[in-house]
């Protein structure tokens, strides 16, 4: 593969994922007012009530304060609600409320439709390799970059030349 070719599919990848949340997010909040972020964490806690705010930023794969700030506007929506852990009074324990488990399992539907229109016009052996390949990036993400990065390297040959001057 050359590397126009891989630089192709980062970019790809990057068009993709804003095109597709872009206009998903855009569509959340107008039909149940929420953002995609927030139906997100609405998905982990009706799969896994109770979780820690590190447990659900860790799941979705956003940073800790980000997610701090989205489950304090959740709780004022009364989606969720947050409770210091019984265990370790530092933890805070994130709950669905009645209104988020409703409004997750309302967009449950929305999203099997997206998940059904993004796959339809490959057959069951494409989507298997899509799905292994998504998840490869996504486990594999640090390790990719930093494998493809030019800059690392020119960075640590700078240091090894001063080094020897």
């Amino acid at each position: 593969m050359t590397m126009s070719r891989q630089t192709r599919v980062f970019h790809l990848l990057q068009l993709a994922h804003s095109a597709l949340f872009r206009t998903a997010d855009h569509r959340l909040r107008v039909q149940a007012g929420i953002s995609a972020s927030q139906l997100g964490v609405l998905f982990v806690l009706a799969n896994s009530d109770g979780l820690p705010i590190t447990a659900i930023a860790d799941a979705l794969n956003m940073g800790y304060s980000s997610l701090t700030g989205l489950v304090d506007r959740m709780s004022r929506r009364q989606l969720v609600r947050r409770e210091s852990s019984t265990e370790d009074g530092r933890v805070q324990r994130v709950f669905i409320e009645p209104a988020g488990r409703e409004t997750a399992e309302r967009a449950l539907l929305s999203v099997k439709r997206i998940n059904a229109e993004l796959l339809k016009p490959f057959s069951s052996t494409e989507r298997r390799a899509i799905e292994r390949f998504l998840v490869h990036v996504s486990e594999n993400a640090a390790a990719i970059v930093a494998a493809g990065n030019p800059y690392d390297e020119a960075a640590a040959g700078q240091k090894n030349r001063r080094k020897e001057s």
